[in-house]
């Protein structure tokens, strides 16, 4: 498939450092000045980290954390922090994303659910994928009746460049099975994590 890679190996920092010496080079700075000599390797670190999401998966985050439930009430974990980076300028993008499901039989470790959060925004992303990433990955994962996840987030793309609205904010949503179906449960759901 185009475009695709192998996201299991860890990236080569050394290669990193060195496109971002030639890329300040190309903005008009002296990579070689004691307040950029070490910057390469910061920033391939950086990226490193930021994008680790690529090297890890589903399963591997989950790490069996299911635990039997009798009940099939709605469970939410409201404002978990997300950062991410914007696919399209490599910018950051920030904020809080709120998931909740209706369980058939079983539950998810709390901290897995902000573990799923954290593995897909720790990607390029578009702040709309990252929301049906998160709902399907939970809905997979938990086996649950419905889904839905909330994220509302600003982005330093539109805030530091381009229209520089500084104030706005950005809220996407993904709804899945009874989530999706039934207008009670959806209401409930978004009532809650106002």
């Amino acid at each position: 498939m185009k475009g695709t890679r192998n996201k299991s190996k860890e990236p080569d920092q050394k290669k990193i450092a060195a496109l971002v010496r030639n890329l300040l080079v190309e903005l008009g700075e002296d990579p070689s000045r004691d307040g950029l000599l070490k910057t390469p390797d910061r920033v391939a670190k950086s990226l490193v980290f930021l994008t680790r999401g690529y090297r890890q998966n589903l399963k591997a985050v989950v790490n069996g954390a299911y635990f039997a439930s009798g009940t099939n009430h709605m469970v939410i974990l409201k404002d978990i922090e997300l950062y991410s980076l914007c696919e399209h300028h490599m910018l950051p993008f920030y904020g809080k994303c709120s998931v909740g499901y209706i369980s058939q039989g079983k539950v998810l470790g709390v901290s897995k659910i902000a573990r799923i959060v954290d593995m897909f925004a720790r990607r390029l992303q578009i702040q709309e994928r990252l929301t049906e990433e998160i709902a399907n990955a939970v809905m997979d994962e938990s086996g649950a009746e419905g889904v839905g996840v909330v994220i509302t987030a600003r982005h330093l793309c539109m805030m530091m460049r381009g229209v520089e609205k500084q104030n706005s904010a950005m809220t996407t949503s993904a709804v899945l099975g009874s989530f999706r179906t039934d207008e009670k449960v959806r209401q409930e759901f978004l009532s809650l994590v106002k």
